[in-house]
């Protein structure tokens, strides 16, 4: 049984929102995103869009909007407007905070996948063991941070953090609440790095 807004009698959502559809970002260059997302991590172009006109908001922005397919079926995209310019950074964020991480079926493939990137000269992190998955780190031609991910939990570890995520967030926020948490100057920016393909 569930309310208005699709959550369950007993406080949990109802998880009607299945998967993600795409994620979508600023790129500098359409074919220099298409080879690194194609050719590098083997993901194919499923779909383009060229427009003059922004559809949602009957803006004039000639772009185009490209659309790489993963294995579940959800997308990572990228809108190229044409002016050589990707996304900034935030200055305010450290530079390992906001990434994309996708998930490969083994650490064998991690490791291809790290000796590939590494041949190409990008520069790869890892493999950090997280306790229940085990990644690599590194950036997109556009300054997108990348995380390839293998899982080495079973399902009942992941369930036993469900179980606790709640306590553990209310912990956090009296800590923070409390004035005690840490505070830092900001964090310094690894800069984007400038890939040559």
């Amino acid at each position: 049984m569930s309310d208005e807004y699709g959550q369950r009698a007993s406080g949990t959502p109802s998880l009607e929102i299945a998967k993600l559809n795409h994620l979508a970002y600023r790129c500098r260059d359409a074919e220099e995103t298409r080879h690194f997302y194609e050719d590098m991590l083997e993901l194919p172009l499923a779909h383009v869009i060229r427009e003059d006109h922004v559809p949602s908001m009957g803006e004039y922005c000639p772009y185009v909007h490209l659309f790489f397919k993963l294995g579940d079926g959800s997308y990572i995209a990228f809108f190229d407007l044409g002016d050589g310019k990707a996304s900034a950074p935030d200055p305010a964020t450290p530079a390992w905070v906001n990434h994309v991480a996708l998930t490969v079926p083994s650490f064998d493939t991690l490791l291809r996948f790290k000796k590939k990137l590494a041949a190409a000269g990008i520069e790869v992190l890892g493999p950090t063991d997280h306790g229940f998955v085990k990644s690599i780190y590194f950036f997109d031609p556009n300054g997108v941070r990348l995380e390839l991910t293998c899982w080495i939990a079973d399902e009942s570890y992941m369930e036993a953090r469900e179980a606790e995520a709640h306590s553990k967030l209310a912990a956090w926020t009296r800590r923070r609440g409390a004035g005690s948490h840490l505070r830092r100057e900001p964090w310094p920016l690894t800069p984007w790095p400038s890939l040559a393909f």
